[in-house]
């Protein structure tokens, strides 16, 4: 079973001469212990009495040969990177990797499990930029996830592959060819339309007569794309934004224009809602 503190301070370190007999900080659940220069892991058994509490028992987690510590600091914040990395360096014989953050606190990752990382889809279109995955990949890099131990994988259907003079696009900043619902007088046979209800209301109001075939980019009626696991999408209909299950996956959909830290609190509510009732 994977063991990963939740925080770093939860972590003692015995150096050889270091005397644990008596007292040892209240917070410290695991204790890399220095023993005849090696370093062995152990899980403490303790009376919790702030602030320093007397140690009733050490159980053995991993012994020095089981242990590699990991030559390069990381943000050991990262919690999908250090249990990632510690997958890579685990073998039948090696089971803990310790990891030094770039603050020099210490942490480890017994058994690392890669199944406990959640996937979340990230759903979207372009051109022109496809705003919700570029804002996920920028507050990724910010660190603000680093605690969910989660990871993005992205879904982009490009539009420009139903470019054509019989093609209407809702909107001319796309910079597609074809048509366009906000700036061309619709006119044609065979028309496709790429849009969602909103675009098929409009037309029908304006051109009643009006021939065409439709693909949704919405991600409550798309027939473009579903998503295959937890999920964030955006829809151009507020009223419909919130949690939401579609094609049997718990997911999150945020307006079309949502601000970077919309996104930030739709992803936490996602993963600890999707998570926990999963």
């Amino acid at each position: 079973m994977m063991i990963f503190p939740e925080e770093y301070k939860n972590i003692g370190i015995c150096h050889e001469n270091d005397d644990i007999s008596s007292k040892i900080y209240f917070l410290s659940e695991y204790l890399l212990k220095q023993e005849d220069g090696q370093w062995n892991l152990y899980q403490v058994n303790s009376t919790k009495k702030p602030i320093l509490t007397t140690v009733e028992s050490l159980e053995l987690i991993a012994t020095s040969d089981q242990i590699l510590w990991y030559d390069k600091k990381l943000n050991i914040k990262d919690r999908t990177l250090l249990i990632e990395t510690a997958n890579k360096f685990c073998t039948e014989k090696i089971n803990t990797v310790i990891f030094t953050g770039i603050d020099e606190h210490v942490t480890f990752v017994h058994q690392p499990d890669i199944t406990s990382i959640n996937i979340i889809e990230v759903l979207d279109i372009e051109p022109p930029l496809p705003w919700l995955a570029d804002c996920v990949q920028r507050l990724e890099r910010s660190g603000i996830f680093s605690d969910l131990q989660i990871r993005f994988e992205y879904n982009i259907t490009n539009l420009k592959q139903f470019e054509d003079k019989n093609t209407v696009f809702p909107c001319c900043c796309s910079g597609l060819k074809g048509q366009f619902l906000d700036s061309s007088k619709i006119e044609g046979t065979d028309l496709i339309v790429i849009g969602c209800e909103i675009s098929d209301t409009i037309l029908k109001t304006k051109y009643p007569t009006l021939k065409y075939e439709r693909y949704s980019f919405c991600p409550f009626s798309s027939n473009l794309v579903k998503p295959n696991k937890m999920f964030i999408a955006r829809c151009c209909r507020k009223e419909m934004c919130g949690p939401t299950t579609i094609n049997g996956h718990k997911g999150t959909v945020v307006h079309w224009g949502a601000t970077e830290h919309d996104i930030a609190v739709a992803v936490r509510n996602l993963v600890r809602n999707g998570v926990l009732e999963s």
